[in-house]
C-alpha cells in the first residue's frame, strides 16, 4: 500500500493508446514512461485508466520516481480487472486502484473529472472519447506531438468545436517540457481563479 506524507500539487492524467490489438512502438512507450516520470518528479499525482500501453508505461515511470498513481478501472474488482474480457495489467506498487464498475466509458468520465490536466499520446476511439470529455470540461490538455493516432488530428478536430469550453491545448515534442508547460499554466490559472474554480 502506498504511504506518503507529501502534499501533491496537481493531478495530471495520461491517456492514449492501449495497444490491445496492435503492438505499440517502443518509442511511444518510452515517451509515456518519461511523461510518468516527469509528473512524479514535479510532485504531481498521475491519473490513469489503469489499462495497458501508454497508461501502464506512464505508471511504471511514475513508480520509478516514487510517485503516486491513481488508476480508475472499469471493473468491479481485481479479478474482473485482470481476467478476460477486460484483462488489464495488475497495478504497479505505487498505484491506488479504484474499481468503478462502470465500464470503459463510465471510467473515462471519472478519471477525466478527477484530474486537473490531461496529457494525450497517440490513441484511437477510446482516447478520442477521453479527449472529448476533457475538452467539454475545460481541462488543460497536453498533446505530445509525433506520437501518432488521434493526437495527430487534434488541431483538425478542435476546428469543429464551436462551443468555447475554456479548454486550453498545449503542444510539445518533449515529455519534460510538456509537463512543465502544463504545471506552469495550472499555477497561472490558480493565481487568477483559485483552485476551487475547477469542477
Amino acid at each position: 500500500m502506498y504511504m506518503s506524507n507529501k502534499l501533491f500539487e496537481y493531478k495530471i492524467a495520461v491517456m492514449g493508446a492501449a495497444g490491445r490489438r496492435i503492438k505499440l512502438p517502443k518509442e511511444l512507450l518510452g515517451k509515456a514512461r518519461e511523461v510518468g516520470k516527469e509528473i512524479a518528479r514535479n510532485n504531481c499525482v498521475l491519473i490513469t485508466g489503469a489499462c495497458m500501453g501508454v497508461a501502464q508505461e506512464a505508471a511504471v515511470g511514475a513508480t520509478k520516481e516514487k510517485g503516486l498513481i491513481i488508476g480508475f478501472s472499469p471493473a468491479n474488482n481485481l479479478k474482473e480487472h485482470t481476467e478476460p474480457p477486460i484483462s488489464y495489467p495488475k497495478p504497479t506498487i505505487n498505484t491506488i486502484l479504484i474499481f468503478t464498475g462502470l465500464g470503459k466509458e463510465g471510467r473515462n468520465i471519472l478519471s477525466v473529472r478527477t484530474c486537473d490536466a490531461v496529457i494525450f499520446l497517440s490513441g484511437r476511439v477510446g482516447t478520442l472519447n477521453e479527449f472529448s470529455i476533457a475538452y467539454q470540461l475545460g481541462r488543460v490538455i497536453g498533446i505530445l506531438r509525433r506520437t501518432g493516432g488521434i493526437t495527430d488530428k487534434i488541431s483538425e478536430i478542435t476546428k469543429w468545436c464551436e462551443k468555447n469550453t475554456g479548454a486550453t491545448l498545449i503542444y510539445d515534442y518533449k515529455p519534460k517540457t510538456l509537463v512543465k508547460k502544463i504545471i506552469s499554466l495550472l499555477k497561472e490559472k490558480d493565481s487568477i481563479y483559485g483552485k476551487t474554480n475547477r469542477s
